[in-house]
């Protein structure tokens, strides 16, 4: 397990996350004095590879709800009747021709 002071960390980010990539713990103090862990993601069976890198770069954000989404009674929902005029229109709104 490896500590670091703010200033130190700050300077040296890339390097201490390379040691948190190959599995290390990083103990982040100030003034000497702990205050967070840094820790690697745990393996996630829900998420792939690229899911979790994108989950801890901030990028995405993983669902409130973890539960799967029901396709089958998505789509068995009644489809909305709506004219092709309305359509059209809406499209022509969408790409600025008002």
């Amino acid at each position: 397990m490896r500590t670091a002071n703010i200033g130190v960390l700050k300077n040296q980010l890339s390097a201490y996350l390379r040691h948190v990539r190959n599995g290390e713990e990083v103990v982040i103090c100030d003034r000497n004095v702990p205050i967070a862990r840094m820790v690697p993601m745990e393996p996630s069976e829900t998420y792939g590879e690229e899911e979790a890198r994108l989950i801890a770069a901030g990028i995405m954000k993983p669902p409130d709800d973890p539960t799967p989404m029901d396709w089958d009674a998505f789509w068995a929902l009644p489809s909305a009747n709506v004219s092709d005029e309305a359509v059209r229109e809406a499209i022509d709104w969408a790409k600025g021709e008002r």
